[in-house]
């Protein structure tokens, strides 16, 4: 079991420990608090020290104000490496230095007492206590902060430049000036104000035997800030890595172009983008080592195998940084042919994500030195994934019953051998009747990706842009269905009753009857004369010009597309013969 070193704190306790040595490590993220979240801190603190602006009537002896915990562990440096508490932390060191440097010139007793306390909490003291006015108490090393010598600056001199621009500069500054206005209004308060927040304000301070726990630690607490992602773990081993070489500086400004774009791109229901970014990397590396088992690891255990070896590669980031063009050009649809932008539409739509880990496997095995693919290969092997996916979703729902055939395809990949999923071909009838007995509801995922299918196995159907809202629509209506029920009830869920429609249209036309729906499928113009844009769907349009669509019309559209799907499965050899 962990051990833990956990009990609640005063601010003036935890800080004048002599065992205090805090590290914001360069894993962490900027600073990021504002003038709103220091206003709000301020205006608590003040309501905590003076209820109702009635200075007698804070109890010194038993009132508190809970800041939050503070999580650590012990580096091999024997410095405490902050994994959650960094933001007020560092808000907490400049509050308390503005405090400082407010008493500078205070000849009070009360005002020198408190100076020497925020003293001993901003600096390492010596054998007598006396600061050490060159040893902080706390340090940063975050990778992607170019400001924090800011920080640092401010905590040694107390003051900020006239270039100062950091949130770290805004803060202190608006501090000081709070200080200001409440001397001014309030002289006898400043010196009560800031005891108060030294002696009655509390941190949990808990600190964890290992890096790891303290992670576990900070994802239970957290209810607040982000929690730290694996892939703030794997900057602070380029950091280091990099820094090691020389290129310090290179690897900072590499990483925000590489945050910034993942962020754009990349949309993971959980983690973050470059969380998924990692992930995708993942399943690339792991076939180059031949790794077949299902089990697949934590993206953490994954990379910090030997001592994180595979991030002290200079190649892993250069993969990275194209790894991730493509994909931009993945979501801006530019630099491919029609045909792949079409293919790369539809898999977008897929009943899950294992394409995405194919895909950017096939990318880094089969570039060339300019980041491009063949265009023949990259098709051929788009419709092929595309088939097997939606095929074997159909019959093994979830992800997880993809791995059997995937990790083997992903090895064949990277070996240079052509994708093989002959050991999983589908029977013609059982997967014919696999989609005829299928209930496909609005809300399962495999519903839409078929019927984006079937919308693109039309070679005139216009591309759509990839941030287009698509709503399943009823050809049929529902509302339609409550006057004119139809005879067989399920056929109002058929797949031969639905089809995709942007949102915009959707909105307008699902309640109306077919011939209703016609002018917001094709556009009209509306009475104040302007051009309302019909849908893009090519199908509805056509098949609201036919005057009407019946019950026998969704019979006949269901065996249709459920017949041209199996036929295109035995056009990409996945059928039993």
């Amino acid at each position: 079991m962990s051990k833990l070193n956990i009990d609640q704190k005063t601010i003036k306790l935890l800080l004048t420990d002599k065992h205090s040595d805090f590290l914001i490590p360069d894993y962490q993220r900027p600073y990021a608090w504002g003038e709103d979240e220091c206003a709000t801190l301020w205006d608590d603190l003040f309501t905590f020290a003076f209820p109702n602006d009635d200075c007698d009537a804070f109890e010194s002896t038993s009132d508190e104000y809970f800041l939050g915990p503070i999580v650590t562990f012990k580096n091999g440096a024997g410095q405490l490496e902050i994994i959650d508490g960094q933001q007020r932390l560092t808000t907490i060191m400049l509050l308390l230095r503005a405090f400082y440097d407010k008493f500078a010139n205070m000849k009070d007793k009360q005002s020198i007492k408190v100076r020497d306390s925020i003293a001993g909490c901003v600096w390492k003291t010596d054998e007598f206590d006396d600061p050490d006015m060159d040893a902080l108490k706390i340090d940063s090393e975050v990778a992607s902060d170019s400001d924090k010598d800011e920080f640092l600056d401010i905590l040694r001199h107390g003051s900020v430049g006239p270039t100062a621009h950091s949130a770290y500069s805004r803060n202190y500054a608006f501090f000081s000036k709070r200080m200001a206005e409440m001397a001014s209004e309030w002289p006898s308060y400043i010196a009560l104000f800031a005891a108060r927040i030294l002696n009655n304000v509390i941190l949990l301070p808990i600190e964890a035997e290992s890096q790891d726990t303290a992670l576990r630690i900070f994802s239970t607490l957290n209810d607040r800030g982000l929690p730290l992602a694996d892939a703030d773990i794997f900057k602070s081993q380029f950091y280091k890595h990099f820094s090691g070489e020389g290129r310090k500086d290179e690897f900072v400004t590499r990483w925000k172009a590489l945050e910034e774009t993942a962020n754009l791109i990349f949309k993971p229901t959980s983690g973050t983008p470059l969380d998924e970014l990692f992930t995708r990397y993942m399943y690339y590396r792991r076939a180059k080592k031949g790794i077949r088992d299902t089990t697949t690891k934590s993206l953490r255990d994954f990379y910090s195998e030997n001592s994180y070896e595979i991030l002290r590669e200079d190649a892993t980031l250069d993969d990275l940084e194209s790894l991730l063009d493509f994909w931009k050009r993945v979501d801006a649809q530019e630099g491919f042919s029609e045909r792949v932008t079409r293919r790369l539409f539809v898999l977008n739509y897929a009943p899950n994500g294992m394409w995405a880990y194919l895909l950017s496997t096939w990318f880094l095995a089969k570039r060339n030195t300019k980041g491009e693919l063949d265009d023949e290969e990259l098709y051929d092997f788009l419709c092929y994934i595309t088939g097997f996916i939606y095929a074997y979703s159909l019959e093994r729902p979830g992800v997880n019953a993809l791995r059997g055939p995937v990790y083997p395809a992903l090895i064949d990949i990277v070996e240079g051998r052509k994708v093989d999923f002959s050991a999983h071909l589908f029977d013609r009838e059982t997967i014919t009747g696999r989609f005829r007995s299928y209930q496909f509801t609005n809300q399962r995922r495999f519903t839409r990706s078929m019927l984006v299918w079937w919308a693109y196995s039309d070679p005139k159907q216009p591309l759509m842009d990839l941030d287009t809202t698509l709503e399943i629509e009823h050809i049929y209506a529902r509302k339609r269905n409550e006057v004119h029920p139809l005879s067989n009830r399920s056929n109002l869920e058929a797949l031969g009753n639905k089809a995709m429609l942007e949102k915009r249209v959707n909105i307008r036309a699902s309640d109306y009857q077919l011939t209703d729906k016609r002018k917001y499928y094709e556009g009209y113009v509306n009475d104040k004369g302007v051009e309302v844009s019909g849908t893009a769907v090519r199908e509805l349009v056509e098949i609201a010009r036919c005057g009407d669509f019946t019950e026998s019309d969704i019979e006949t559209r269901t065996e249709r597309i459920i017949t041209a799907f199996v036929e295109w499965l035995g056009k990409l050899d996945l059928l039993r013969e």
